[in-house]
């Protein structure tokens, strides 16, 4: 492994990392206490949990993709399957949050800046409750083919 795919995979490691643990606290720790918690306390904590989430952390995941995809395109043999994969499971992640987690926060955020309370927020936070730990299991993916990747240069 180049000294440059080396280098991206540790900023790869790092910036998916970021991602990694906010997904994980999300299912071990946000997810849970949704559920005990009343429709108004959802839509108004979580609403802005995500108003700085989303803010906030599509730079590291822009950075872990571009890193990956350097890594993936500078590797050779297991390093660049094991970049290959973690690309794979990144960009599954992005489709998953693209497609439902953030049309979610964008209601619950909308509604945290209104000070209202969906009708449907218990529904709406089942929905995204439901892909909390594919996306963390995709980010754990996308750790180990990083991982993979500087081990076996």
């Amino acid at each position: 492994m180049s000294t440059l795919a080396t280098a991206a995979a540790l900023v790869a490691i790092a910036t998916t990392g970021i991602i990694y643990g906010t997904d994980i606290f999300a299912a071990l720790v946000l997810r849970p206490a949704a559920v005990g918690a009343a429709d108004a306390s959802v839509a108004d904590l979580l609403g802005r949990v995500h108003e700085y989430g989303d803010r906030r952390l599509p730079a590291p995941g822009t950075v872990a993709l571009i890193a990956t995809a350097l890594v993936t395109a500078t590797s050779h043999n297991a390093a660049r399957i094991g970049s290959a994969i973690a690309l794979a499971a990144l960009l599954a992640w992005l489709a998953i949050y693209s497609r439902i987690s953030a049309p979610i926060n964008k209601q619950l955020r909308a509604a945290a800046a209104n000070h209202t309370v969906p009708p449907d927020t218990r529904a709406l936070q089942q929905r995204w409750d439901s892909v909390i730990w594919t996306r963390a299991a995709l980010q754990s993916l996308a750790l180990a083919g990083l991982l993979t990747a500087v081990l076996t240069r």
